[in-house]
């Protein structure tokens, strides 16, 4: 072989290549060059003679001069023999390991004496040691330059300290003619880009901010993940004695209003740390660099605030604002997806379908397939501001880059003297970033270094909702019951705090304009439906159609009732809200992962009951208004056969999308070639099974059906106990369902029922009036009347025949409005 590297025959560069030891390891100093040894000396050494030779003429003989210069240029002289002793010092430490390893451990015991420190004591002696060492500077300059009184003598420092405001004022004029000459076409850069690169960041002092750990509710599991970053933030050496580091970030991700930054507000109310807030739009600039500007003035300030108090906090709210390159989101923009059901003033066909049949229905699939969910692109705009041009690299590197060494002393003087800078302290600094949106982070931002911990502030369960229910009513008079917050809790299913908080202020303010300064159920109820589905139209229906409605959103109530299944009725509806013309709303009474397929068969069933209900009730025929309905039950169909094995194949169409291609889509949006194939087949026929038993089902309960109308057509809007009441003959919270029991009554609304529908073929007026139930008996002491805030309170009897009017014009409007 060859010779390698050294010479030696059979060794390769590898084998002969020996690593640099570490600092740490080293046993003596690391040798010094002799011109970095010598450098210094020569320079003090020449200034001297320099200037004893400049006085030797007036001296006599070079004895005499080197005399008068160590009078006057002792501090020269100085400097060069400390400069000697010095570099011996060193040099021992090079060739001593003895000298060395003592002077390391003292080194060593004197950072850990200085450690033990208060960090706000440290911090006010250095700067204390620095105006000394500046003072000094400025008295020594001053006495062996200038000479004062009819002696013409010099002064000693201190006078000279004393005597400087004096001298500075005095060249003050030409000074400021100087700094006006150079700085004036400067100024106006500094100026515009200094007052661009402010704002946006607030900063709050330990005692500034009362929120604490107990005002956040519902999210216990993260609190407690928070809290171990504080430990480790007030005391770090719990972590770094045992080999770790500090965690020193933290992302808080979940959907709007679930609490991330009322965390982040308790994390500054209980730690003693200073907390910065940087709002999300801090970072959006005009000009090129103002926003690395900004960063850096950002992270100077916390570097301060770190080594003064000891560690810092700062939240970045809406970090999606800033940490994205300007790219092309391929992820959710938690915008609501586009209505298929919208188009037609019919109800809202998926409401009807549990939760998780909902989500199912937009189960992400291959492009241009029936299966997609409609969804937006999302764009990050990117050159104005945000994450673009150099603000996001900057942030990057700010918070886990190169560890250079601070302050110009540290940097320049110690490297002029040859010793090697001091590597910077370690600032404590905890970053929480806060978004909906963590898709778009950028991946460099999401490393660990830099985001350390990653934690889902998802929707509150049921004993959360109702921690975060009694918290905010406490803050109010209230009447309800625990029973009937838990039943609050129950009914809200994927509410945040936020929404909880909203539907708490918005039930007091239903209450005060009642005239009452105690929110009672009733209210609650009201504020609950309000801000889940809006204010409706004020909209009146022709009185055939309304029936119509009233029927087709019955057929739904009576299934979902009857029908065994995870979700019950929240409210009814036949009120208009824009292009939905009535619906009807569950919700989950428990918070399940996923669902079976004999679910997933009732959530078809429950679509199916508008399109069977109709043809049920007017002759086989039916509206434009089942379209929506149509397809959701087409879709659940398909994922149940083609991807979920729910059907009579196990293989899934997911992994063959290129068979969800190439056709024509319809108006719907399903490819026709897919409904015409054996596929399609299998779909048609299970949903024509499910069609005849909802059929079936609707026909048995025929007298249900056009009872829960009734009382619809009476009330417009009903609650899901009211609908529970008129099936089972009970008392809800509006409706008396106990006369719809009777068999005349039940007689006079199958009269009513075929005239609505001589009217639907004849396209006339509707012979008669909608029947008035007659009230029952009264038990014992009667019922209690609505609005005492008690559960199952039925109400009095006018309101439902004066509600039974609808037909006169004189009684248009909300009859429960007019209560």
């Amino acid at each position: 072989m060859s010779e390698q590297g050294n010479g030696d025959p059979g060794r390769s560069p590898q084998a002969t290549f020996r690593s640099r030891p570490k600092e740490s390891e080293r046993t003596t100093r690391k040798p010094t060059g002799w011109w970095d040894r010598i450098r210094l000396f020569l320079l003090f050494s020449a200034g001297f003679g320099f200037l004893s030779w400049a006085s030797f003429g007036d001296s006599g003989t070079f004895g005499l001069a080197v005399r008068r210069g160590m009078h006057s240029y002792w501090m020269l002289a100085g400097l060069a023999g400390l400069e000697v002793v010095r570099q011996t010092h060193y040099f021992v430490q090079e060739h001593v390991p003895a000298y060395y390893g003592l002077w390391k451990r003292f080194g060593q015991r004197s950072d850990s004496a200085r450690n033990r420190i208060d960090p706000w004591v440290r911090y006010r002696l250095g700067r204390l040691t620095w105006i000394l060492l500046l003072l000094w500077i400025v008295g020594v300059y001053v006495s062996s330059t200038y000479v004062f009184g009819p002696e013409q003598r010099h002064i000693s420092p201190i006078e000279g300290v004393l005597r400087a405001p004096m001298l500075l004022f005095r060249a003050l004029p030409s000074v400021l003619q100087y700094v006006f000459i150079i700085s004036l076409g400067v100024m106006q850069f500094v100026a515009i880009f200094w007052f661009m690169s402010k704002g946006g960041v607030q900063t709050y002092m330990p005692d500034d901010i009362e929120t604490r750990f107990s005002d956040v509710k519902g999210q216990d599991a993260v609190l407690d993940r928070v809290r171990e970053n504080m430990i480790f933030l007030e005391d770090p050496e719990s972590i770094e004695r045992r080999g770790g580091y500090v965690p020193s970030g933290i992302l808080l991700w979940g959907p709007p209003g679930t609490g991330k930054t009322l965390m982040a507000q308790a994390v500054a109310g209980e730690t003693a740390k200073p907390f910065v807030f940087v709002e999300p739009g801090a970072f959006m600039n005009m000009f090129f660099g103002v926003g690395i500007l900004k960063v850096k003035g950002l992270y100077r300030k916390l570097r301060k605030l770190a080594t003064r108090y000891g560690g810092v906090i700062v939240f970045f709210d809406e970090a999606d604002s800033l940490g994205n390159r300007g790219a092309i989101s391929g992820g959710w923009n938690f915008e609501e997806a586009s209505s298929p059901w919208a188009a037609v003033p019919a109800c809202n066909g998926i409401a009807y379908v549990s939760e998780i049949g909902r989500e199912s229905l937009f189960l992400m699939s291959p492009p241009g397939s029936l299966l997609e969910r409609p969804r937006r692109r999302g764009i990050v705009m990117g050159g104005m501001g945000g994450g673009g041009m150099g603000t996001l690299q900057a942030l990057l590197s700010e918070m886990d880059g190169l560890k250079k060494p601070r302050g110009f002393v540290n940097r320049v003087v110690r490297r002029l003297l040859g010793m090697k800078p001091k590597p910077p302290p370690k600032y404590r600094i905890l970053h929480i970033f806060a978004t909906n949106q963590p898709q778009v982070l950028d991946e460099a931002m999401l490393r660990p270094g830099r985001i350390d911990r990653k934690y889902r502030v998802g929707y509150p369960h049921v004993d959360g909702r109702k921690a975060t229910f009694v918290y905010y009513l406490d803050r109010v008079k209230h009447e309800l019951t625990d029973e009937q917050v838990t039943k609050l809790a129950t009914i809200t299913p994927y509410a945040s705090g936020a929404s909880i908080k909203d539907i708490v202020n918005e039930a007091l303010v239903i209450a005060i304009r009642d005239g009452r300064d105690s929110v009672g159920w009733k209210d609650v109820i009201q504020a609950k439906q309000f801000k889940e589905h809006g204010l409706p139209d004020d909209w009146e229906y022709v009185e055939r159609e309304r029936h119509a409605v009233a029927v087709h959103e019955a057929c739904h109530a009576v299934a979902a009732h009857l029908l065994p299944g995870t979700d019950v009725i929240d409210i009814a509806t036949i009120e208009r809200r824009g292009a939905v013309g009535g619906f009807v709303s569950p919700i989950p009474v428990e918070d399940l992962f996923t669902s079976w397929r004999s679910e997933d068969e009732i959530d078809i069933m429950t679509s199916l009951a508008s399109l069977a209900g109709e043809r049920l009730f007017f002759d086989g025929d039916n509206s434009r208004g089942v379209a929506g309905d149509m397809q959701n039950a087409t879709r659940l169909a398909m994922l149940m056969e083609g991807i979920f094995a729910m059907g009579s194949t196990i293989g899934s169409i997911a992994v063959t999308p290129g068979s969800l291609r190439g056709a024509q889509p319809v108006e719907d949006g399903t490819d026709r070639q897919m409904l015409d194939s054996e596929f399609g087949k299998r779909v048609e026929t299970r949903l024509q099974e499910l069609y005849e038993k909802t059929w079936t089902l609707l026909d048995e309960n025929r007298h249900h059906v056009l009872a829960v109308a009734h009382a619809l057509e009476a009330h417009k809007t009903i609650t899901g106990d009211d609908v529970v009441a008129v099936i089972e003959g009970g008392t809800g919270a509006i409706v008396d369902g106990r006369p719809y029991h009777d068999p005349r009554f039940r007689s006079e609304l199958e009269e009513y029922h075929e005239a609505v529908v001589r009217a639907h073929k004849e396209y006339s007026g509707v012979e008669g009036r909608i029947p008035v139930p007659v009230p029952p008996a009264p038990v014992g002491a009667g019922v209690a009347a609505v609005g005492n805030g008690e559960l199952g309170a039925a109400p009095p009897m006018p309101r439902i025949v004066k509600a039974a009017g609808l037909p006169d014009d004189e009684q248009g409007g909300d009859p429960a409005k007019r209560s």
